[in-house]
């Protein structure tokens, strides 16, 4: 009933859909968004380890069209680096699929489990996976793109900035990454406020090490993957000055950065706006 409910929706849809949208701050924004994402349009093979532990596997997702020339496209959520489930994702696969994007969705180690650097290792595990073995499962051969929201986000780019990370999988940004998509996304947190990110970024001392806005380098164009930063302007989750200041950064070096601010869209609202009965929140696909 809601399915068909939705295809005729009112000039005003946040009134229709508005248990959704108040879904979205709890545990059941996902299952709610999950329940109502088509189904169609793509292949999905699931659980394709890239590393030792049980939390290293990724979700492929490949589209029935395929856009020529497209790269596939890494998905990290976000989190807090304490929780998340490549699972509850399938509607940012969905999205990008229908746009003819190759998609994966990998998993990484959470806190406790593991503290800074180590999710940044996996992630660039998983990117050096799908760049070699993504196309033995159907997925184009190339550079791959990196994008996440949130502390997912904040692994894209890194990546793109901070070379050292894949330089462990014998990969380049410069080189490897097609482009690094990030929607609110943390990269000029400090100083840290509550015990656990203290605890999950370590010493004082070490912490501006693991702002991306440090990393930021002045080799101009060549140095970083083109980006496209994003946040909404009532985010008070990660503020939109993260976004702000990054994208000054990589400006100021010479890089190729496009920054869009959504007026009146939230830190969840943001993604959420990528799922197909809630696209009319945001352009966010579009950008994309």
């Amino acid at each position: 009933m809601l399915r068909r409910a939705l295809k005729r929706l009112p000039a005003s849809p946040s009134l229709l859909l508005a248990p959704l949208l108040a879904g979205l701050g709890a545990c059941t924004g996902p299952e709610l968004v999950d329940a109502l994402t088509p189904r169609s349009g793509y292949s999905v093979t699931a659980d394709l380890p890239f590393g030792a532990d049980p939390r290293l596997r990724l979700d492929l997702y490949r589209p029935d069209h395929p856009a020529p020339g497209a790269p596939t496209v890494v998905f990290f959520y976000g989190g807090n680096w304490e929780s998340g489930d490549k699972g509850q994702y399938r509607f940012v696969a969905q999205a990008l699929t229908s746009r003819g994007y190759t998609v994966a969705i990998p998993d990484y180690r959470l806190y406790p489990q593991v503290r800074y650097p180590d999710f940044l290792r996996d992630s660039a595990a998983a990117v050096a996976w799908v760049r070699r073995h993504g196309p033995d499962h159907g997925g184009p051969i190339g550079p791959v793109a990196v994008m996440g929201h949130s502390a997912g986000a904040y692994n894209a780019l890194m990546l793109a900035v901070d070379r050292r990370w894949l330089a462990e999988q014998g990969l380049d940004p410069a080189r490897d990454l097609r482009a690094a998509i990030g929607l609110a996304g943390p990269y000029d947190f400090l100083p840290l406020q509550s015990e656990m990110l203290k605890d999950l970024f370590g010493p004082v001392e070490r912490r501006p090490d693991s702002q991306p806005i440090n990393h930021v380098s002045g080799h101009g164009s060549g140095g970083t993957p083109p980006m496209l930063l994003a946040t909404g302007t009532a985010d008070d989750t990660v503020l939109p000055r993260n976004t702000r200041n990054l994208t000054a950064k990589v400006r100021g070096v010479g890089g190729h950065v496009r920054e869009v601010e959504y007026d009146g869209l939230g830190h969840i609202r943001i993604i959420a706006a990528l799922a197909a009965p809630l696209r009319w929140l945001a352009p966010v696909l579009d950008d994309v």
